[in-house]
């Protein structure tokens, strides 16, 4: 039990350090593949990336079903370990993996289905089109690797191991970056597969890393067992696993509905529009990726101490959250005003794309240092179980907010669009701050008693 007795005993600031900064390398490098990755498609043709642009919120609500049921298990492993409840865990960590399966199942139905539609529901052009449902198919249908990396990453977080999750992310986006140009391009004994090569170097990675990642939790991970025999499923861990992960999976699904409104309201501007918002999201993950990391390390800290009723432990995870997110987000808004002409150069950008991106990027990023805080805060919510919390929240910001300000400025032109992302992440500050005083208040104070 010594990772047990690490959450709950080593002072805050290094334990956050240790826990966290695993898991921001590891994200860095995901960002850094998702940059790569983007880079050598827009080398097939900008139609090539606009198309990736179209099937990010497919892609991503994927992405979020894997992740939030991780994020509902990773809480309640920890919290259970907290209070000394180790069969519960073991319960609820073979339960996540039953739940990963369905997931995929369901997930890979249904993306055969609506894949043609969903592009063609975007955009007419049909090289876009054929571009974006030979990307989708493969990544969609091959998807297992996704979905098991994902719960297999926040088991091992679950119990202080971001050290070996860290590896199986890095692995896996490594994996992705080597094969990307060798199956698009051709290299060597490999065939010229151009978007499906693309594709095809994405699901390789995931396998392999949830593959090794499935391994360290069956012989690194000794705090909890996974046994499909011993362990029967539990509706009420299942219950109690979505009322944490439902909302980790639908502020990413309400991102998803939001990127294809402001998809739609870009591209009556021009699909260079389109591309520049992909490649801006490319770009900013190497900025949030890292405040996501340093989140992944702070979450089980928080849960732990929670079920352990150490509330000083976790204020000053949250504080120390705080600054670190910040600190990264300033560094973020920087490079986006001081060197924008690089960073889109990076994907090929022809003249109209910088004339479009420089702007963009430099009035994007004012949200930067606004996001930092609302992103720790929604973590500490869901790692006390608020969950609903952080659902309204993103609703709020990206539903209610962000897509009809983008929609009305729309009306004054391209630029102004972009300002509806300060603006909706300045109503996000607003709401996290009034819901963080409740929640001092109600369930983080009333364990001094």
């Amino acid at each position: 039990m010594q990772q047990e007795n690490k959450m709950g005993t080593m002072p805050v600031a290094k334990l956050l350090v240790t826990m966290s900064t695993p898991m921001m390398l590891s994200m860095l490098t995901q960002a850094l593949y998702n940059i790569v990755d983007s880079i050598f498609v827009a080398m097939i043709s900008e139609n090539a990336l606009t198309a990736v642009s179209l099937a990010f919120p497919l892609q991503n609500l994927m992405i979020a079903f894997g992740v939030g049921t991780g994020v509902g298990v990773n809480a309640l492993v920890s919290r259970s370990l907290g209070a000394g409840k180790r069969e519960i865990a073991n319960n609820i960590a073979t339960t996540g993996v039953r739940l990963t399966v369905v997931t995929y199942v369901v997930f890979a139905a249904l993306i055969t289905l609506v894949i043609r539609p969903f592009f063609a529901l975007q955009t007419s052009d049909p090289e876009i089109i054929d571009y974006g449902v030979t990307y989708m198919q493969i990544v969609g249908l091959l998807s297992i690797g996704m979905f098991f990396q994902a719960m297999m990453e926040k088991l091992l977080q679950s119990t202080g191991k971001t050290h070996l999750s860290m590896i199986t992310q890095m692995l896996g986006a490594v994996i992705n970056m080597i094969m990307d140009p060798m199956l698009i391009f051709g290299v060597g004994p490999f065939p010229e597969m151009g978007m499906a090569g693309a594709a095809t170097a994405t699901i390789f990675g995931q396998i392999v890393a949830g593959l090794l990642a499935l391994y360290f939790n069956k012989t690194k991970n000794t705090e909890i067992e996974i046994s499909l025999k011993k362990y029967k499923t539990d509706p009420s861990i299942i219950k109690h696993i979505y009322s944490i992960g439902v909302p980790s999976i639908l502020l990413p699904a309400i991102g998803s509905v939001m990127t294809f409104g402001l998809n739609k309201i870009l591209i009556t501007f021009s699909s260079t529009a389109t591309a520049v918002f992909g490649v801006y999201f490319k770009l900013q993950s190497f900025v949030f990726m890292p405040v996501f990391g340093l989140n992944n390390g702070m979450v089980p800290i928080v849960s732990y101490n929670f079920g352990a009723k150490k509330p000083e432990r976790i204020r000053q995870a949250y504080k120390y959250a705080i600054f670190g997110a910040e600190s990264l987000m300033a560094v973020g808004m920087l490079l986006f005003w001081l060197i924008p002409e690089k960073l889109l150069m990076l994907f090929s950008a022809s003249e109209d794309m910088m004339a479009i991106g420089v702007p963009a990027l430099h009035i994007i990023s004012l949200h930067f240092l606004l996001a930092g805080f609302s992103i720790v805060s929604i973590s500490t919510f869901q790692a006390l179980g608020h969950g609903l919390i952080s659902m309204v929240n993103s609703l709020i910001r990206q539903l209610i907010v962000l897509l009809p300000a983008a929609f009305l400025l729309s009306h004054f032109g391209l630029n102004m669009v972009w300002w509806a992302f300060p603006i909706a992440e300045l109503v996000s500050v607003i709401y996290c701050a009034i819901y963080m005083r409740h929640v001092v208040k109600y369930d983080i104070e009333p364990l001094n008693n």
